[in-house]
């Protein structure tokens, strides 16, 4: 496999109603198999609400915003630097509590599919429903 240079402009940036994800390293542009990254840039009062990643491990990195960080039922205030790791199966959910974007580093290991992670969505089972 070579080495592939990834410009901004090749992210593929898809919205959701909470923000929007960038691909920076997936299987479908860069042919990784044991490593995936992505971009999440959240809006404000917004979050990528829990859910679970059965097969794969995650780190998450802020690199912008006041990031409120679920792991388990456990939370903690992130902000710019702040890291978490989130084993296999485990469920976790990222808010943004700025005012403006935050801007979170989405690292799986190992890649599944072409978009390279899979989630299953917690946020109609206890006790996730009723968290926050």
């Amino acid at each position: 496999m070579d080495g592939k240079f990834l410009p901004q402009t090749m992210m593929n940036f898809t919205g959701h109603d909470w923000g929007r994800v960038g691909n920076l390293c997936v299987p479908a542009n860069t042919g990784a198999k044991q490593l995936t990254i992505l971009e999440a840039r959240l809006l404000p009062g917004k979050g990528h609400d829990f859910h679970m990643h059965p097969g794969q491990e995650e780190a998450l990195f802020v690199v912008a915003g006041d990031v409120e960080q679920w792991v388990g039922e456990k939370k903690q205030m992130l902000k710019p630097g702040d890291a978490v790791f989130v084993p296999a199966g485990m469920v976790h959910a990222s808010f943004n509590m700025g005012q403006g974007e935050a801007r979170i580093l989405a690292i799986f290991g190992p890649s599944i599919g072409e978009a390279g992670f899979e989630a299953v969505d917690m946020t109609q089972h206890a006790p996730w429903k009723g968290l926050r």
